[in-house]
């Protein structure tokens, strides 16, 4: 097969895997390489300082020994087989990379034969890349569960990031749609991982030049929508591997229909909307100090699809409101809907030289379309403002009909009635990807 045949295979089939993000690595070239990355993110997302990094993303093999029935990969399944070999993925890198086409790798692979012996393959390629060719660039790979530790421990050795997919939230899930899969052969890596790296991080404390392990941290990727399971039982599990394993970040994968299977559900739209609100809530439990109890419980088990979740808990829980500006602390601004980590900090420093008012929050950069129900400044409301959930409810949905999806073209005359929005607006999807809420 003509290896510009298995790139096209290759590349379409790692499109499910989710790897948006920053790569949270800081290794800066030094003489006899080329590469760096300082301040570097992946796959057409936004770094640190703004830039938009590519990858080149890719599996290294399509031929699965596995019968998972959400994958597209399969080994029961009619598609177009491809592998390269680990000189065709180090020849693709080096020459893409010196075409500025991408800035790193990353590399996933179904699993062939077994896992030890793809694992080995993924090793052959990232030591070539770094020890014969010197390449310094960002490096994500999959550990594939089931692999030896040894090799794990290895491949950790080269790469900037690494992870394990835990794919569905419950073992009966597992077990239903994946059964020669087993959640310790998950976690079991996810655990040994977590351990190396902080072992790595103690040694670099005591020897300036000890060798690192996987230095941006690891991963792993959820799907959504392939099981019944309710929001909460996915962000308790999202809580948990943070906890424990320390992980860099959770991926919510809306599930996309490849298959007919008794188990699955059937002709749905992958649930992007709710993908969304997910994340929404991800980035609650990691920087606002939430926990998964607080934004969902046995009588809310699902996200709202109308609200964002830091306004459906803070109309559920309107005791705890207002809050005055002037006064609260930075945990209590944080729970506001409207201020974010970074206008919630600039209230701070601003506080120490005089008293703010809504105009110089609106100047902070905080979304009164959002916070005016929930705050007071100098003891007064935004406006006539009744603390009624409903009240509240229904001008938040007021307000959102009347911003237009600018990216998407989509200007419709404004309604009376609040409608349910199919997917993100980009208002949401902004949000999303800075964490202001």
């Amino acid at each position: 097969m003509e290896l510009l045949q298995k790139l096209n295979i290759l590349s379409a089939a790692a499109k499910y895997d989710v790897a948006c993000t920053s790569s949270g690595s800081m290794r800066k070239s030094t003489p006899g390489t080329f590469g760096n990355t300082v301040s570097a993110g992946i796959c057409h997302s936004f770094s640190s300082d703004g830039r938009c990094i590519s990858l080149l993303k890719i599996l290294m093999s399509n031929c699965c020994v596995y019968d998972c029935a959400y994958c597209v990969n399969r080994v029961s399944n009619d598609i177009p087989r491809a592998t390269f070999t680990p000189e065709e993925v180090v020849d693709l890198t080096i020459n893409f990379y010196r075409r500025n086409y991408i800035e790193g790798l990353f590399l996933s692979s179904a699993v062939v034969k077994n896992p030890d012996y793809t694992m080995e393959r993924i090793i052959k390629i990232v030591r070539t890349l770094r020890e014969e060719y010197r390449f310094n660039g960002y490096i994500h790979t999959k550990a594939i569960p089931g692999a030896d530790q040894r090799l794990i421990e290895e491949a950790g050795r080269y790469v900037d990031r690494m992870s394990v997919n835990i794919e569905l939230p419950t073992s009966e899930g597992l077990k239903l749609l994946a059964p020669q899969k087993k959640k310790e052969t998950i976690l079991g890596p996810m655990g040994f991982i977590s351990s190396k790296i902080a072992e790595s991080s103690e040694d670099r404390k005591a020897f300036k030049k000890a060798p690192l392990f996987v230095p941006a941290g690891q991963s792993t990727q959820l799907i959504v929508g392939a099981t019944p399971d309710h929001d909460l039982k996915i962000l308790k599990l999202s809580e948990g591997l943070y906890r424990r394993y320390k992980l860099k970040r959770v991926f919510y994968s809306a599930y996309v229909p490849v298959s007919k299977h008794p188990c699955l559900p059937a002709n749905i739209k992958p649930p992007l909307l709710r993908e969304h609100r997910l994340y929404q809530a991800d980035w609650l439990l990691r920087f606002y100090g939430f926990s998964a109890d607080e934004l969902l419980d046995d009588n809310h088990p699902n996200l709202d699809m109308q609200l964002d979740p830091k306004c459906d808990w803070a109309l559920r829980n309107l005791h705890s409101f207002p809050v005055e500006v002037n006064r609260a602390d930075y945990e209590s601004l944080l729970r506001v809907p409207g201020i974010g980590v970074r206008s919630a900090r600039r209230i701070l420093a601003a506080r120490k030289v005089g008293t703010l008012d809504f105009p110089d929050l609106k100047k902070l950069g905080v979304v009164l379309k959002r916070a005016r129900y929930f705050i007071t400044c100098k003891g007064k409301y935004y406006d006539r403002i009744k603390m009624d959930d409903v009240f509240i409810r229904q001008n938040l949905l007021a307000d959102r009909s009347q911003m237009p999806d600018i990216e998407s073209g989509d200007y419709t005359q404004l309604s009376m009635f609040p409608l349910l929005p199919a997917a993100p607006t980009s208002q949401d999807i902004f949000a999303s990807i800075t964490g202001e809420m």
